[in-house]
């Protein structure tokens, strides 16, 4: 009815595979992640001012277990600058002769 020699080599094939495919895989590397424009501060560009560089977030603070929000010490941005701002000038908006 069956055959014994099929079924044990038929085994073996799917041990054989299970063992190939259990120590064999590769672990796939994490993407990188995009690089955001952060400053000392933590906070990225858009949170700073572009005219006085100020920055504009604000974090909690705990003091006696009271959490109040205070205004980000930081007073000039320091991160990378991006490069759309040293090859060519804000095309918007338009300055009126």
């Amino acid at each position: 009815m069956f055959d014994p020699i099929s079924l044990i080599a038929g085994g073996a094939l799917v041990g054989a595979g299970w063992v190939a495919g259990r120590f064999g895989r590769r672990t796939r590397a994490a993407a990188p992640q995009p690089s955001v424009a952060r400053c000392g501060c933590g906070h990225d560009l858009a949170m700073h001012d572009r005219e006085t560089r100020e920055c504009h977030s604000e974090f909690k603070r705990k003091t006696n277990g009271v959490a109040t929000w205070v205004r980000c010490p930081c007073r000039q941005y320091s991160g990378p600058q991006p490069l759309a701002e040293f090859f060519a000038p804000p095309l918007l908006p338009p300055q009126e002769p």
